[in-house]
């Protein structure tokens, strides 16, 4: 299992230095192959027995949006999708129960709520302004889902099947997950960021690996 761990930070690593290089045919192989590493490693870990069947599945549809994005001819709205079913995927898994409704809960709600909301304002202001209103509600749709989805990771911290260390994790890495989107958004629809596709890399490979890793604690 740590041989497998070590594929998969060794393949984001080069990954992220193909990226910032401009590398771009090293980026075409080692993005798909740092997620088939993450796929193959939360099989060998758990067998997809249980909950971790819907996170093999959101790694599949994760490794499709990988791919739709890094066309040559790119695939927005279907890499969109793809990425849209991962996010209901893991919120299935999150969620074989329903989840106690509490303060706690209500806090995360309402603060993911605020967060989403601005973040979606922005975007939507980018969007406008390059005459591309037919993404405003497919990135409603979207920025509302990846927000469940890190809601769901939170509410683990309070459902009594998941320990607590299992629990940070994930919420740590669909945090970083949320903000790899975020990433990517504003760089391509509000504003550019300096070395913005390696932080989006980053953040991205960091959220998926950390939060995989967590469902494997879980085991």
């Amino acid at each position: 299992m740590n041989i497998l761990l070590s594929f998969i930070f060794l393949s984001a690593l080069l990954d992220w230095y193909a990226v910032y290089k401009g590398w771009k045919k090293l980026e075409y192989f080692l993005k798909p192959v740092t997620m088939i590493f993450l796929f193959i490693f939360l099989f060998v870990s758990t067998g997809f027995q249980d909950i971790a069947l819907w996170f093999g599945i959101g790694i599949i549809f994760s490794l499709a949006g990988d791919i739709f994005l890094m066309l040559p001819k790119e695939q927005f709205i279907a890499g969109l999708v793809a990425f849209l079913i991962a996010h209901i995927a893991y919120i299935i898994g999150f969620n074989q129960t329903l989840p106690a409704f509490n303060i706690a809960t209500l806090i995360w709600a309402v603060l993911l709520g605020i967060i989403a909301a601005q973040l979606y304002k922005q975007i939507a202001a980018g969007l406008v302004k390059q005459s591309k209103e037919s993404l405003l509600r497919p990135v409603l749709t979207y920025t509302a889902v990846i927000a469940i989805m890190l809601l769901s990771a939170l509410i683990t911290l309070s459902r009594p099947e998941w320990s607590s260390s299992a629990a940070i994790t994930v919420s740590i890495g669909a945090a970083l997950f949320m903000l790899s989107d975020a990433i990517l958004a504003w760089n391509k629809f509000v504003e550019p960021i300096k070395n913005g596709r390696v932080m989006n890399m980053a953040a991205y490979h960091l959220g998926q690996i950390i939060l995989i890793y967590g469902v494997v604690m879980h085991f």
